[in-house]
């Protein structure tokens, strides 16, 4: 305990509260937000995820697939005042795989929901599961 001098509390305890307060601050800013997940069907199909009211809109959008595969043609996202943006896709998932970070047109969008285009062709013997994640 000698050595620990005044001067060098006060700047570590400064140091920890500025790391914690920055810390809470950025992990809510950059955190994915779970929007929903849909089973999908072994055939050439569509899905809709009703996007639940969320406080704020979303920039970013990125879909993940867990259990079996699919392939993804597109998705249509349907915004809150009605207009919609077609995103084609044109992916083949095998589990546990994300799509890259789609960027929605015009900022933060309020999102209704998102209608998935899809075909499975029995690629897996386990249904696949599509999950959407949002950013503010």
């Amino acid at each position: 305990m000698k050595n620990i001098t005044l001067q060098k509390i006060p700047v570590s305890l400064f140091l920890l509260i500025t790391l914690l307060g920055t810390s809470s601050f950025t992990s809510n800013i950059y955190t994915w937000e779970h929007l929903g997940s849909r089973t999908v069907n072994y055939r050439l199909d569509k899905d809709i995820i009703k996007v639940a009211a969320r406080e704020g809109g979303f920039k970013k959008l990125k879909i993940k697939v867990t259990g079996g595969s699919l392939n993804m043609h597109k998705m249509v996202v349907q915004y809150g005042n009605g207009k919609k943006d077609v995103i084609q896709l044109r992916h083949n998932f095998s589990r546990k795989i994300e799509t890259r970070i789609i960027d929605l047109k015009g900022g933060k969008r309020i999102i209704r929901d998102i209608t998935f285009f899809y075909d499975t062709k029995k690629l897996s013997r386990k249904k696949a599961k599509v999950h959407v994640f949002g950013k503010h």
